[in-house]
């Protein structure tokens, strides 16, 4: 689910519950504690949801980490450049 669906959905569950508590007849702080409630639930919700799916996916393979890397051209070498842990002292 995208950012806007959940917020436009959190919008109208929490107007739900606010307009239920005015028809119960229940205080301003009442209905204040009820919609903090309703927004709590909602997010915590969205938050387990999302790091569900983000524990399920699979690890993106090695290869094709390298190979997207290549590809966006940050791995840009010189043709005859040699990487080496040997230092020279002059």
């Amino acid at each position: 689910m995208s950012l806007p669906k959940f917020i436009i959905g959190m919008v109208f569950a929490i107007a739900i519950v606010v307009a239920w508590s005015h028809f119960d007849g229940a205080s301003l702080g009442m209905t204040l504690l009820r919609a903090i409630a309703c927004a709590v639930i909602i997010q915590l919700g969205y938050f387990l949801l999302v790091f569900i799916m983000v524990a399920r996916s699979a690890p993106t393979p090695a290869e094709k980490a390298r190979e997207a890397e290549r590809n966006l051209g940050l791995d840009q070498t010189a043709k005859n450049e040699k990487f080496s842990t040997r230092r020279s002292i002059h």
